[in-house]
């Protein structure tokens, strides 16, 4: 059995807040959606158990901006999850324009799994990696 990284999605749309005094994105915004997304992908794939034990933490942030985003451009973000050690994993992270498919900025994010008990990283075990990952028959 192969194992891929399953990727996960969400849409949104630019609005007033997003923008700065050039009137298009934040740069800091791109950073709220990358927490967003990665946020997301947690909350549906994570048992309410799993969810009850652990949260994750930023370690750090690797951003390429490629273009700009304006008020009510539809964007896509995908993300997944790649390299995962005992204790962090590698999140990609892709922010496309929806109507034209072009990347706005993609970025490489790693996470620290934490104990929600003592407030010191986590061990990701078996169950905890196969969250992210879809499996196929070739």
């Amino acid at each position: 059995m192969i194992t891929t990284p399953q990727i996960f999605e969400m849409e949104l749309k630019v609005t007033s807040s997003d923008l700065d005094e050039q009137d298009h994105v934040n740069n800091v915004q791109y950073v709220q959606w990358i927490q967003d997304v990665a946020k997301g992908h947690w909350e549906d794939r994570a048992s309410a158990s799993q969810k009850e034990k652990f949260f994750w933490v930023v370690v750090r942030h690797e951003i390429d901006y490629k273009q700009q985003a304006f008020l009510d451009d539809l964007i896509i973000l995908q993300t997944y999850v790649d390299e995962i050690t005992n204790v962090t994993s590698i999140r990609h992270v892709l922010i496309k324009n929806k109507k034209n498919d072009k990347i706005l900025a993609k970025a490489k994010t790693t996470w620290c799994l934490m104990s929600h008990d003592s407030k010191r990283p986590a061990r990701i075990d078996e169950n905890m990696k196969v969250l992210f990952q879809q499996k196929s028959d070739q």
